[in-house]
């Protein structure tokens, strides 16, 4: 009940700001610095890219990342959620600290959730003499016009050589495969630039520049810039209970450690790889990504694949959609249900646009899994894709920092699209009049009443500030 309140209070709070504000336009100069012809490459680029798909390996991926990193990580996450991965994921980058690699940890200010019984950690690599934490935007209750400046990226970055960029927060829910009571799916890419030389050439080199950008932005705050005595004293209680449970786990799920991954072997070439974000100032922002997601469906002319676990465009998002010569009937949505949503006040304003696309001919399809998706991904053409954190919706478009790489590589897609549409095996495409199509082979996931009425019952108040906007 509690969350419910907090959430109608912040969509009120949305709403009532961005009714009496407009978000902005891009402006000419933005326009003309990034047209849509920087997507594209004419050679190989020096930057290969892997598919991190399944839970799990994703999971093993980052260990192995952050266990053979010499130098740097960087962390960026919109929220860490108690659990035995967020126990190993600190415990690896203690480990690391304590071999020299310097550490740097931006999270966002209000859903980092390194608060209640995950503070005395934070106190653990606050005090750590490697590692540095930062909170962009921290929570000010008596402050509500910055509620909703929101850092929402997800990027790992290591050694300068390694990225990783997707839709997954820390917490069992995203890596472990079984047992989790909201399991989601999700995805990334792991970005390998092959010039140990020299970065410039690389993808890299925006993403380092951009975290730097956001690291150094006069919103973005210490937590803490000394601790008590007390604080120290959790801190190394916290460190010493972190590192046991990383040699525990060691002892115990020895698959997890010390693996070898042929990580040009396993990845795919690229003609380019290019990173996109919004920009970083408090609130109404430019809608960068969205422009520039926008330019490239205005671009393509054989298809366009979106999957989001929600479709929310507003009406400041519609201009940016005009002129798309795409046929309806070459688009496909993959979305969640009503079924597998995890976020339910979301659902309540997405289920006012999806029946129109669907009278417009848009091939909509709504996963009926008992998990939920999660994954924010756009094809275009069956040669580019979009991956990373943005969600179709106002949020993504003017309010948080939101990041994405497109990749140009034909071979890349092709294996994206493969795994997208195990998906869309587990989904039900919406007819004209509501409904779902008839599927012999599948039924439509079971929604309880009470999920259903407060779907209902929300869908008016989100409706009422659609309205508005």
């Amino acid at each position: 009940m509690i969350i419910l309140i907090f959430y109608l209070l912040y969509i009120i709070v949305f709403g009532i700001v961005i009714f009496k504000e407009k978000p902005p336009q891009v402006n000419n100069s933005y326009k003309e610095q990034n047209k849509v012809e920087r997507f594209y490459g004419t050679e190989t680029s020096q930057d290969r890219v892997i598919l991190l798909e399944e839970k799990t390996f994703s999971g093993y991926a980052r260990v192995n990342l952050m266990e053979n990193a010499k130098e740097t990580i960087d962390v960026a996450y919109y929220a860490i959620h108690k659990g035995y991965i967020t126990d190993l994921i600190l415990g690896m980058i203690l480990d690391a600290a304590d071999r020299g690699v310097k550490v740097r940890i931006l999270l966002d200010g209000i859903s980092h959730g390194l608060r209640f019984s995950l503070k005395d950690d934070l106190f653990a690599l606050v005090n750590h003499p490697n590692i540095e934490v930062k909170f962009y935007e921290p929570f000010k209750p008596f402050l509500p016009w910055t509620w909703n400046n929101r850092l929402h990226d997800k990027l790992l970055i290591i050694d300068n050589k390694y990225a990783v960029i997707g839709g997954r927060n820390i917490g069992n829910r995203y890596f472990v495969q079984e047992g989790e009571k909201a399991p989601t799916n999700d995805r990334d890419v792991l970005i390998i630039n092959t010039n140990t030389e020299t970065k410039e050439g690389s993808v890299l080199n925006s993403m380092e520049g951009y975290f730097n950008e956001v690291w150094d932005h006069p919103i973005t705050k210490y937590p803490y810039h000394k601790l008590s005595s007390r604080q120290q004293k959790k801190a190394k209680e916290a460190d010493q209970q972190l590192k046991k449970k990383l040699d525990d786990l060691r002892n115990t799920d020895k698959k997890l450690f010390n693996n070898y991954y042929d990580w040009l072997e396993m990845s795919v070439a690229t003609k380019k790889v290019t990173f996109i974000h919004n920009p970083i100032q408090r609130f109404n922002k430019e809608p960068w990504v969205w422009y520039d997601l926008t330019n490239l469906m205005k671009n393509s002319k054989k298809s366009l694949v979106i999957q989001s676990p929600y479709v929310i465009p507003t009406k400041p998002m519609l201009p940016y959609m005009e002129k798309i010569d795409i046929p309806a009937e070459k688009t496909t949505i993959l979305t969640n249900s009503l079924a597998s949503t995890a976020n339910v006040v979301a659902y309540s304003g997405h289920i006012k646009h999806i029946n129109g696309m669907v009278k417009r001919g848009v091939n909509i399809y709504e996963y009926q899994g008992p998990d939920s998706i999660h994954a924010k991904t756009f094809i275009f053409d069956d040669q580019l894709s979009a991956i990373g954190a943005f969600n179709m919706d106002s949020r993504s478009a003017f309010l948080n920092t939101e990041s994405m790489v497109v990749i140009d590589s034909v071979e890349f897609t092709s294996n994206l699209e493969k795994e997208m549409n195990q998906y869309v095996k587990k989904s039900l495409k919406v007819a004209q009049d509501e409904s779902y199509i008839k599927n012999p082979d599948l039924k439509p996931g079971k929604v309880n009443w009470f999920k259903s009425f407060g779907v209902k019952g929300l869908s008016y108040v989100t409706g009422l500030f659609q309205h508005l906007l």
